[in-house]
């Protein structure tokens, strides 16, 4: 079986600024802290969501491509426990606008 290995790019300057790169596709993703940031979704790219506690996080792929899709949920669950929270839920609507069941 095969499996993804995955890495981070961090801001020095923005804490909460990290792109999750795979190494092994050309998959990327954006991650922003929805508590501390604007996010505008675009809309040719793959949005997800996910609450660690009670800081919410958009993630965000960066250029998709269509053999990657499959991967995303896969790195959020990496990145989930990455910051020690693997327990992390992920939705596919922004819960900020009322699309989800409460958490």
């Amino acid at each position: 079986m095969d499996f993804n290995v995955y890495l981070l790019a961090t801001d020095p300057n923005n804490s909460c600024r990290d792109i999750i790169h795979s190494r092994d596709t050309h998959l990327k993703i954006r991650v922003f802290c929805l508590d501390s940031e604007q996010f505008d979704p675009d809309s040719n790219e793959i949005q997800l969501y996910g609450y660690a506690g009670k800081k919410l996080y958009a993630f965000e792929t960066i250029g998709i491509m269509a053999e990657d899709a499959l991967d995303v949920v896969s790195a959020i669950q990496w990145y989930a426990e990455y910051i020690d929270f693997p327990q992390m839920e992920i939705l596919p609507d922004d819960p900020r606008q009322g699309n989800h069941i409460a958490v």
